[in-house]
């Protein structure tokens, strides 16, 4: 792809600085109570219990959460130190072309998603729509469903937030509701959630059944693990902070305490779901389960759940990404329309029941890109970053024709390995990834192509927010043409 002088520098991927960053602690909290309740935690649930008991469920659940919010928070200092999303700091260990490759496949993985819980939203909306009225089409249920969410992401992150704050005490309340419905509905059955397994296993076989519980839901998050900086430009962070756990409070109350704590409940109702009528979705099992107007209640629970979701972990990094590739002929809002037509094509409704190996597998893929992520910006850069040049065409950047080989190198060997070792995915990409691009990296390609803040290890030069800087990139033209809607909502 053809770039132009201002390419690099679309007005939405500019740095956010401290004055813009709007999300607070409680904020990020509450933004997560949304995001954790998809159809894939249901799903874990609904798995895991076929092979182990609900108590290892939950705890390979707790174990999967709390580690991947430790990655997610560790990478998310990339956003909170320099206000710098995924794809523009990507620039950095694949090159100024090179980051739309990687970028590209978190992108169009985030659109399938977005894809995967709008279907799933539209079906709770059709079947409240039928009880109440009669009326039966999911397939326009899920146009307008999709609509509405992206408008409401193109707004901005404010009004990701707003949402957030609006359904998140609503989710909480109808989730535990939703607990004791299903649950009922199981003991109805003859049934108890904690001691029924479908097909018990022992030994070595429970072991690797525990470990895929543990790796899915690493897997499913390791899409936000990797692009975790899209967010958490937009936290509040104090200036000239050196304690790396007080600058990413916001990060570890969300990311490691939070979601944690929500998506295993997500992971048990949708255990209890399977136990109660043989299906992980909770759809179906709230229609066997309740009636009328509690059923209505309970069901506006999963659409509030799929739409704070959407917008938060999904339509704003694909934006974000596709808006980095297209320049700045691609702002911020297209990028969303982008997000949304990609959801819609693929026909959700067709990947519903290949969630768990996906899971897997994208897992490892992006799990490799974190391992590169995390060398580049803490063993070799040691969180020093030269800023202005992520935003030049002929800067430190450009490499051997805007790709870092190094990168690339290193992400396809590490999302091989974990594809072939599915079982452990993320860890596996995650190591690799890491060793093969410190190996190329720091003894080929940065003796070949210098690195500034590597030769001139200067926080006061290339620190962000630890030094009060706020990164100011000259681009007054595009200013001019498109505002950055982002930090003004």
């Amino acid at each position: 792809m053809k770039q132009n002088g201002n390419y690099l520098k679309s007005p939405d991927l500019l740095p956010i600085s401290h004055a813009n960053r709007k999300v607070s602690t409680f904020g990020f909290a509450v933004i997560w109570v949304g995001m954790a309740v998809v159809l894939a935690a249901f799903a874990i649930g609904g798995a895991g219990i076929q092979s182990l008991p609900l108590g290892w469920v939950i705890v390979a659940t707790i174990i999967g959460s709390v580690l991947i919010g430790i990655f997610m928070t560790i990478i998310g200092d990339i956003g909170v130190e320099h206000g710098l999303s995924f794809p523009v700091y990507m620039r950095a260990p694949f090159g100024t072309i090179g980051t739309h490759i990687p970028s590209l496949v978190r992108g169009i993985t985030a659109s399938c998603w977005f894809g995967i819980n709008t279907f799933f939203g539209s079906t709770a909306i059709n079947a409240i729509l039928n009880t109440l009225f009669g009326f039966d089409n999911w397939f326009i249920s899920f146009l307008i469903f999709a609509a509405v969410q992206l408008i409401n992401t193109a707004l901005g992150i404010k009004a990701v937030e707003r949402f957030a704050d609006l359904a998140a005490p609503i989710i909480i309340l109808i989730s535990a509701w939703m607990y004791v419905s299903l649950s009922d509905k199981a003991m109805t059955e003859g049934r108890d959630v904690w001691s029924w397994v479908e097909s018990p296993v022992t030994g070595g076989a429970a072991f690797t059944a525990f470990m895929v519980v543990v790796m899915s839901n690493m897997g499913f998050w390791a899409t936000l693990a990797a692009d975790m900086p899209s967010l958490s430009r937009f936290f509040k962070a104090p200036k000239n902070e050196r304690n790396w756990f007080k600058r990413n409070k916001a990060q570890i109350v969300g990311s490691v305490i939070a979601m944690p704590i929500v998506n295993t409940f997500m992971v048990i109702i949708g255990a209890v779901s399977y136990v109660a009528v043989m299906n992980y979705d909770p759809v179906v099992g709230l229609q066997e389960a309740a009636s009328g107007f509690i059923l209505g209640i309970l069901l506006l629970m999963i659409v509030l759940a799929q739409w704070s979701t959407n917008t938060s972990a999904n339509v704003i990094p694909a934006a974000t990404i596709f808006s980095n590739v297209g320049g700045p002929r691609v702002p911020f809002w297209a990028g969303v329309m982008i997000a949304g037509i990609v959801g819609i094509v693929v026909q959700p409704w067709s990947l519903f029941g290949i969630i768990i190996p996906a899971l897997l597998v994208i897992g490892g893929i992006l799990s490799a890109i974190v391992g590169i992520l995390f060398t580049d910006y803490y063993v070799i850069r040691k969180r020093r970053v030269n800023v202005h040049d992520l935003y030049k065409d002929n800067g430190q950047f450009k490499y051997m024709n805007g790709i870092n080989m190094a990168g690339m190198i290193a992400w396809v060997i590490g999302g091989l390995a974990a594809y072939w070792l599915s079982a452990y995915s993320f860890f596996v990409g995650f190591g690799v990834g890491a060793i093969i691009y410190y190996i190329l990296a720091k003894y080929w390609y940065f003796n070949k192509y210098k690195q500034a803040e590597i030769e001139d290890p200067s926080d006061e030069k290339y620190l962000g927010i630890t030094v009060g800087r706020d990164w100011e990139i000259d681009v007054v033209e595009e200013r001019a043409i498109v505002p950055d809607v982002n930090v003004q909502i």
